[in-house]
């Protein structure tokens, strides 16, 4: 099958249309991605550089702020919901929200905006929607650093078109008590390592969230018990139960200062780090994050969730949540994206860029 034809030309609306119905579930992302390329290779504007099935294009214009607008290319599994759908207000497919609403508007933005005030970097990266060890914009994180270098950044996942700022970070904890085993029925000959655990799920239920304010956003900490696993037959006291916790914390904190506080939190207790990802600041106090944040409007919320903006964080970018589409229909069958989501998301970031006509 040949390289399908993105005829950057066409409105932001068709161009996401078209986006969705290049089936990407995860791991099969070469025909997008091979669209994308041949669609801005030949922009005489942008650099366009490809690594695996991640796609980057960049202006160079000796701006004094270089931006970054990135956006994943591939989706969850296929759920009977391509081929795509224009109802003349919702475009329905998969991916439409998660997210290739913004990836049209990326290559949009790209194709249109040929002289911003500030230089860009658009990314439309694979492997976001599975382990991480796929994911694109990590593999540039680690292995070509530079290409991602700027002062902001723009993650067009799902927001309803609003700014969504930083994120929170995300650690998960086992906390383990120990006791001794026995026969149930001469339970006094043991320790029910199980009982033991009573004080953990007591301290959780005592929590109170921190909720700092960051740039003016406040954000809600949240410390919950997701899990808890021990036994060992029916007849037999455990000596063994681990209570799986985990920690959403604001993005003041480190990884270390959260592994610290919750090491704190279950003083007295076995706690190992089962994973961990950082959160991200959201820069609002950079001047080309006021401007747009005065450009589509001045609302701005917290980022509760984790997403890949915290990659971002880690060299030192803040960076912001902005797309079209509501999250909470994200990997549904019965995904969908407002079309004037679309038309708005590319009319103000085309405006804060800089483009004329």
């Amino acid at each position: 099958m040949g390289v399908v034809d993105l005829d950057l030309t066409a409105d932001v609306v068709t161009l996401t249309q078209w986006l969705v119905d290049i089936e990407s579930v995860s791991r099969d992302e070469q025909r997008i991605a091979d669209a994308v390329e041949a669609a801005l290779a030949p922009l005489p504007h942008l650099d366009v550089v490809r690594r695996g099935h991640t796609v980057v294009a960049r202006t160079d214009l000796g701006r004094g702020e270089r931006v970054v607008i990135a956006g994943h290319l591939d989706t969850v599994p296929v759920n009977d919901n391509l081929p795509s759908r224009n109802d003349g207000t919702h475009l329905h497919g998969l991916g439409a929200c998660d997210m290739k609403g913004g990836d049209g508007v990326i290559l949009k933005l790209a194709a249109t905006v040929t002289e911003p005030v500030r230089d860009v970097t658009y990314v439309l990266y694979e492997g976001e929607e599975i382990e991480s060890e796929f994911n694109g914009l990590g593999h540039l994180v680690a292995n070509a650093p530079d290409l991602l270098r700027a002062d902001f950044a723009i993650l067009m996942e799902p927001s309803d078109g609003v700014v969504e700022a930083g994120c929170q970070g995300t650690m998960r904890v086992e906390v383990t008590t120990y006791g001794e085993r026995a026969h149930s029925a001469r339970a006094w000959r043991g320790v029910n390592a199980i009982h033991r655990a009573t004080p953990v799920l007591e301290r959780l239920t005592a929590y109170q969230p921190r909720m700092p304010l960051i740039d003016g956003l406040t954000y809600h900490e949240g410390l919950n018990a997701v899990g808890i696993s021990g036994g060992v037959a029916g007849n037999v006291l455990p000596d063994r139960c681990t209570v799986s916790v985990n920690y959403r914390f604001a993005p003041d904190r480190s990884e270390g200062e959260a592994e610290s506080y919750l090491r704190s939190f279950f003083d007295g207790y076995d706690v190992q780090v089962a994973d961990s990802a950082p959160g991200a600041l959201p820069g609002l106090d950079r001047p080309a994050a006021k401007e747009f944040v005065a450009g589509v409007g001045g609302t701005v919320n917290p980022k509760f969730g984790w997403t890949d903006v915290a990659r971002f964080s880690a060299l030192g970018v803040p960076a912001v949540n902005f797309g079209p589409g509501d999250p909470m229909l994200a990997h549904k069958q019965e995904e969908f994206v407002p079309l004037e989501q679309i038309r708005h998301c590319e009319r103000v970031l085309a405006a804060w860029l800089g483009r004329t006509g």
